[in-house]
């Protein structure tokens, strides 16, 4: 009886340590093909909607992970919903995923300034661009990226109309990405 399960096992075993690896390996033809020279853009969607009147429709981040040393560029769009009557500011906090570095803040005028959210249109889409620095040695292994729009007269930034559709922290800050950082 000993001898039979044993018998029975030792195939199955066999069998399972098997690797079969073609002839050669890949042309340097393939491997062109199977690999890329960077990381492509992370394309997130998004849609929170900010005072009823902008939907953060997405984003990407480019590369789609950031290398210390290195610029990544983030580019933002927002859906108009209804006329805004302040000049809101976007506010973007890069914070370590694990906590362990100070936030980084990266407030500006949306559209680089030439744009000013008073003089937006219902229905149109306006694209924000931005970049982010890391500096050499950092050491996350992802950053965070939160956001949203925030009049800078009155410190209030404008609410967020469906937290329970979108991460967020609950103080109208949306959690925008989770990027992650490059290890060197």
């Amino acid at each position: 009886m000993r001898l039979s399960s044993l018998s029975l096992l030792l195939p199955t075993a066999l069998l399972c340590a098997c690797i079969i690896e073609a002839p050669g390996g890949v042309s340097e033809a393939e491997r062109r093909q199977a690999t890329v020279p960077q990381v492509p853009p992370l394309t997130l969607k998004n849609g929170a909607n900010l005072g009823g009147k902008v939907e953060v429709v997405g984003a990407t981040v480019q590369p789609g992970r950031i290398v210390p040393g290195e610029a990544a560029r983030i580019t933002v769009f927002f859906k108009v919903l209804q006329p805004l009557d302040e000049d809101y500011m976007v506010f973007v906090h890069v914070e370590d995923s694990d906590g362990r570095m100070e936030r980084m803040n990266l407030d500006h005028k949306p559209a680089g300034g030439i744009y000013p959210t008073t003089q937006w249109k219902p229905g149109e889409t306006v694209r924000d661009e931005f970049s982010l620095y890391l500096p050499s040695g950092t050491a996350s292994r992802a950053v965070n990226l939160w956001m949203g729009l925030w009049d800078p007269r009155t410190d209030a930034r404008l609410q967020l109309k469906n937290p329970e559709a979108v991460r967020n922290d609950g103080r109208d800050r949306i959690m925008l990405a989770q990027v992650p950082v490059a290890q060197r």
